[in-house]
């Protein structure tokens, strides 16, 4: 085609841009992405101007192959070469926008697109509608709706029904149903897509017998359910607990001649796996093989995981290998598993070479042009520079290869994978190669999240390292703004282990004017610092919770931390008091906070307080354990008060305690000897 035009050049005649539309559509529909961008980019080679329907053409193409960004630099440089956009361009793109969850992207080239004269359809307000309702947009949604009828372009059933679609998902499901009245009231009828958004909405908010109650209704009203819904009630069936209802609906919906597709099945196998019936799950395995229904990554993924949380890491690797055999390539999801699964039962070096695998197996080449190259790739930001100056530059072919090369080698290691490399590091004791893998991480343009730190500084602590603790969490101060809750929490706990009690009530002081805009010098901060420092911890904890209670963020934490620290320093008064300030503001303690409390309060002879206690957990409906329970009671018993020990023994069996299990030989023996 190529030689065609080129001797049509040769002898003075243009290339008509019709032949390229044709080559463009022609590869788009056969699936080959690439020799339709290859025969776009070489429109210039043959001085022929791309019109909108190739632009358009192009676009969809880009969509489809997941490279949004490489499509947007191309429609600013349609714009620049005064190619006007039509309604196609911009369905096409606000659907790629929409799809990548970019709503605020899609709403602005909305406006542009109505800036420039062109009236949209429903299809673009139905994928906008939905778009923004996902990202927790609702009201501009329902405005949305709105401005359709005011301009002549009124919604459909699908519009509707995207709109409520949305709205489940974002979690709002009273919201849809809210919405749903009013649609009726206009003459709405519910329909079968109608039905399965506000089903699947339901079960994922976790009203199962409300999901079930529509189901009902629908089957009522004779609307007949597809793969889709039925896929829909397997899962709500697995997550309600009804695993065997769910297996028993797969049947009926083959016996009703539905063929079930991969999803379906990975719904069921991984409801199997959820509850370790994995003989079930590798036998639903096989159905699917014997049924030739296609084994996804996640299929593999299920399997894998629920092999590794048993400890099956062979069995989870023969899987692994399978996958390769099956044409399946690994996700990030596959390898977290299985480098998780290795450093449980200790095997860390089969772990790292896992890891070292995962970054270098599928596009090594690829890997370092975008690490170590001149044009260092290190966020979604600096791709689109990159992308961008490629069009700008003419070279579209090698910005596609480029996104299509990492949109494929999707395995690159995430903050999961280092998270869980980390943990294991970390418990492993081998807290360089820890470091040297934290430096790595961001070497490598990954951010750290408060998991990644809060392991760290967890176990730096853990290893006595307190002066590398503290380097990195002012590391954290200065390079990212404010730690978060999380890693504050961390910090404390590891002061109160280490006996520093007032650096970690110092720690919570310096982080409130943060956590709450106030300015350190604030009054209600100065009046909390003072009480500290006289030691007058019950009322300075009160200042505290006041100041929660405020700004409506009332936690048990800091305070239960404190009260541990307080504990482990033997000031157990002073322990005390934080506990029946806490009951007094209605602030649950937890169970953790109370066996120690007790523990320390038998040392301290304090049997009454103990009692106390051990009651409050009860009226909790707290466990509290073996061995705390019984040290108490066998406190009272040598303290001679053996009635007592034996009223509260009958007020723990009374409450759920299988005291007959419970209670160890000695106890029996001082609470039932005459």
């Amino acid at each position: 085609m190529f030689d065609a035009l080129a001797d049509a050049r040769a002898a003075g005649l243009p290339a008509p841009s019709a032949a390229f539309a044709a080559l463009v559509t022609a590869h788009a529909s056969a699936g080959r992405p690439q020799e339709a961008v290859d025969a776009f980019s070489r429109m210039g080679d043959f001085d022929c101007r791309p019109t909108a329907f190739i632009y358009n053409a192009v676009f969809k193409v880009l969509v489809d192959s997941g490279a949004i960004l490489l499509a947007l630099a191309l429609y600013n440089r349609m714009v620049s070469a005064g190619c006007p956009p039509n309604r196609a361009t911009y369905n096409v793109l606000m659907d790629g926008l929409c799809k990548r969850g970019m709503a605020g992207d899609a709403l602005k080239m909305f406006d542009e697109m109505l800036e420039r004269g062109i009236v949209p359809d429903v299809k673009i307000y139905t994928v906008l509608i939905s778009s923004l309702c996902s990202a927790g947009r609702a009201e501009e949604a329902a405005r949305l709706i709105g401005s359709m009828k005011e301009k002549g372009c009124p919604p459909d059933e699908v519009t509707y029904n995207a709109f409520l679609s949305g709205l489940c998902k974002a979690g709002r499901v009273d919201d849809a149903f809210e919405r749903l009245e009013l649609l009726r009231e206009g003459g709405f009828a519910l329909g079968l897509n109608g039905y399965s958004c506000l089903i699947d909405g339901l079960f994922q908010a976790g009203r199962f017998d409300e999901g079930f109650s529509y189901y009902k209704e629908m089957l009522e009203k004779n609307v007949k359910p597809d793969v889709v819904l039925y896929t829909i009630i397997i899962r709500g069936c697995a997550e309600a607990g009804r695993t065997e209802d769910a297996f028993s609906l797969l049947n009926v919906m083959k016996d009703k001649g539905f063929v079930p597709d991969t999803f379906c099945y990975n719904t069921l196998l991984k409801a199997f796996c959820d509850v370790g019936n994995l003989d079930k799950a590798q036998s639903l395995r096989s159905e699917m093989l014997q049924n030739n229904v296609a084994l996804d990554s996640t299929t593999h993924n299920i399997m894998i995981c629920g092999l590794c949380k048993k400890g099956l890491i062979d069995e989870a690797m023969q899987v692994f290998h399978e996958m390769g055999e099956l044409g399946c390539h690994p996700t990030v999801m596959t390898y977290n598993a299985l480098i998780d699964g290795l450093y449980r039962v200790g095997r860390l070096e089969d772990a790292q070479m896992l890891f070292y695998k995962m970054e270098m197996v599928n596009n090594p080449s690829l890997f370092l042009r975008l690490t170590l190259g001149a044009n260092q790739v290190r966020d979604s930001e600096s791709l689109r520079k990159l992308v961008d100056g490629m069009c700008e530059s003419g070279q579209v072919l090698k910005a596609f290869k480029l996104v299509r090369g990492i949109i494929n080698s999707g395995v690159v290691p995430d903050v999961v994978t280092y998270n869980t490399l980390l943990n294991g590091l970390c418990k492993a004791k081998n807290l360089d190669g820890a470091l040297r893998l934290f430096k790595e991480l961001q070497l490598k343009g990954i951010s750290p999240d408060e998991i990644t730190y809060g392991t760290l500084i967890d176990g730096l602590w853990g290893a006595h390292r307190e002066n590398d603790a503290m380097i990195l969490f002012q590391n954290i101060l200065r390079g990212h703004g404010s730690p978060s809750l999380s890693i504050y929490n961390t910090m404390m706990r590891s002061l109160c282990r280490m006996k520093k009690l007032t650096q970690a009530i110092n720690l919570w002081l310096d982080y409130l004017p943060k956590k709450y805009n106030l300015t350190p010098e604030d009054e209600v901060i100065a009046n909390a610092r003072n009480c500290f420092e006289v030691r007058s911890l019950d009322e300075a904890v009160k200042e505290l919770i006041k100041i929660d209670q405020e700004y409506d963020s009332v936690s048990s934490n800091p305070y239960t931390i404190w009260l541990i620290g307080l504990c482990q320093v033997k000031r157990i008064d002073d322990a005390l008091r934080i506990f029946h300030t806490l009951e007094e503001f209605g602030i649950d303690v937890t169970p953790a906070c109370c066996a120690l409390l007790i523990n320390y309060l038998c040392w301290d002879r304090n049997l009454n307080a103990a009692v106390e206690i051990m009651m409050y957990t009860l009226s909790k409906r707290f466990i509290v354990s073996q061995a705390v329970g019984n040290r108490l009671l066998r406190r009272l018993c040598i303290r001679y008060r053996r009635k007592d020990a034996q009223a509260l023994a009958w007020r723990m069996h009374l409450v759920g305690y299988d005291m007959d299990v419970y209670l160890r030989e000695p106890t029996k023996t001082l609470l039932y000897s005459q």
